[in-house]
């Protein structure tokens, strides 16, 4: 179990990055959903110990990490938003290379190294140099460095940001893997991923933590209140003037509109709820509309 007490981080400039953020992480995927500068990253930095918060308290399995940061980082895994790489150096060799830093040595680690490559589909690009490596392949070698010494906590900052469809489907399929048995943090302005894989979600907008709780009951909460009407797209801002829209989305020369109302609006029809919509009416409950702009 991971807890944050009371965290806060103001940076240079006076930016709220963080701001009293009290939050539980149980084991199994957990999704951290926010637009860009919500302080999602900020966030998963300081839990990675790279930044102090300037208030709070981070307990993993009763450990103080703000205090004793080694304890956690023996048993982190972090893939960032960005991560570099030697140039002119292979998977393998690059690989081989963390997992000493790691502890792991000998014939244990060749072994560890071979099954992660393997196991994130890199195994034919075993010896190709990480840094002429695709945006895809990129990412799967992060998830593979992530996963040395079988971490009890992974962090994943924006890791399908970028990727094709089948390249997303693959890396996901990994980490539900992973997260079977240890607390993983999802972070991702992506709904669609968290919706897919996490059993907790917690929303995030301007370093406050907005909403957390289990997705499933949150899309059920929003059942009769959801509606729907495809509409000429001419009509979209007339609509927008008259009752609370959600989200637009384009179909085939129309536009479809979802708006959230407790009762039925007239010309639409009652619409079948998705996190996204929960994500949407979340941020327009707390003044954050223009992060849907």
């Amino acid at each position: 179990m991971l807890n944050l007490t009371g965290i806060s981080k103001t940076y240079p400039g006076g930016v709220h990055a963080m701001q009293d953020i009290h939050l539980d992480v149980p084991k199994g995927m957990f999704g951290l959903l926010g637009p860009n500068g919500a302080g999602k990253s900020s966030l998963m930095r300081t839990i990675a110990t790279l930044q102090q918060p300037d208030r709070g308290s981070i307990k993993f399995n009763g450990i103080d990490i703000l205090k004793n940061k080694t304890a956690l980082r023996l048993t982190l895994g972090y893939l960032p938003q960005e991560f570099g790489s030697y140039p002119r150096t292979s998977a393998l060799a690059m690989l081989k290379h963390l997992a000493a830093l790691k502890g792991i040595h000998g014939s244990q680690r060749q072994q560890v190294v071979e099954n992660l490559l393997v196991k994130t589909n890199l195994w034919d690009a075993r010896n190709k140099s990480v840094d002429k490596f695709s945006g895809g392949m990129k990412q799967r070698f992060g998830i593979a460095q992530a996963l040395l010494g079988n971490p009890a906590l992974l962090i994943v900052d924006e890791p399908t940001a970028g990727l094709d469809p089948a390249e997303r489907r693959r890396f996901l399929n990994v980490i539900a893997e992973v997260g079977e048995e240890t607390v993983v943090i999802l972070s991702t302005h992506i709904v669609d991923d968290v919706e897919e894989l996490c059993s907790q979600v917690a929303i995030m907008g301007r370093g406050r933590i907005l909403k957390v709780g289990d997705p499933l009951q949150m899309i059920r909460e929003m059942n009769g209140k959801l509606w729907t009407q495809v509409v000429n797209r001419e009509k979209v801002e007339e609509i927008r003037a008259l009752h609370n829209v959600l989200s637009t989305r384009l179909k085939a020369g129309a536009t479809e509109i979802r708006a959230l109302s407790d009762a039925q609006p007239e010309g639409m029809q009652p619409a079948v709820p998705e996190l996204e919509d929960v994500y949407f009416s979340t941020l327009i409950e707390h003044n954050l509309k223009d992060n849907l702009e």
